[in-house]
């Protein structure tokens, strides 16, 4: 999970609230679409960045980029803006899609191979990851070319990497070594 103890903080703010107006799954929508656009887009991220675009500024094209936002989304940006930790929205964002998984009991996992996924493939994957976790997840691929084959599947904490790049990593440490 990313960000700070005050992202975490506001996340948690944001949730509670979402959830007495039982508003929590639109705010989630809007936090997924805040972290996806922040993350696709470098201007946005260093335009909620720099000290000296205005504040009133970045409220105005926070309030157009995302125009049909919930009222609590909002209300979070107008919180952080009048705190001064606008920069932090996408850490905020990222807190409260962990925060609103882990309430739901669920997670994301992640999987990143050579090739996308086939869907056969991902049945599996999402079986093997809640029979080790017992928590449903959301399957996130991730395609990274330069692991050769196989495949990283990441869920929480816990790291499994059973990439051919990693295994070759391997047998150089073990033949530098000797």
């Amino acid at each position: 999970m990313s960000g700070s103890r005050a992202a975490i903080r506001y996340a948690k703010a944001v949730l509670s609230l979402a959830t007495d107006h039982k508003s929590s799954d639109a705010v989630n929508s809007d936090m997924k679409s805040i972290a996806t656009a922040i993350a696709e887009s470098e201007d946005l991220n260093q335009m909620l960045q720099s000290p000296v675009v205005r504040s009133s500024d970045k409220k105005a094209v926070l309030l157009a980029v995302f125009k049909n936002a919930n009222v609590a989304t909002t209300n979070l940006i107008d919180t952080l803006i009048a705190n001064k930790r606008l920069p932090l929205l996408k850490d905020v964002a990222s807190s409260y899609i962990h925060l609103y998984d882990e309430l739901r009991g669920s997670q994301t996992a992640t999987v990143t191979t050579a090739i996308p996924l086939t869907e056969d493939l991902k049945t599996k994957v999402l079986a093997k990851v809640k029979e080790l976790t017992g928590k449903d997840a959301e399957l996130e691929n991730i395609i990274d070319e330069n692991i050769l084959g196989g495949f990283i599947l990441r869920v929480g904490d816990t790291q499994y990497n059973a990439s051919i790049s990693n295994k070759l990593d391997k047998l150089k440490r073990e033949f530098t070594l000797n």
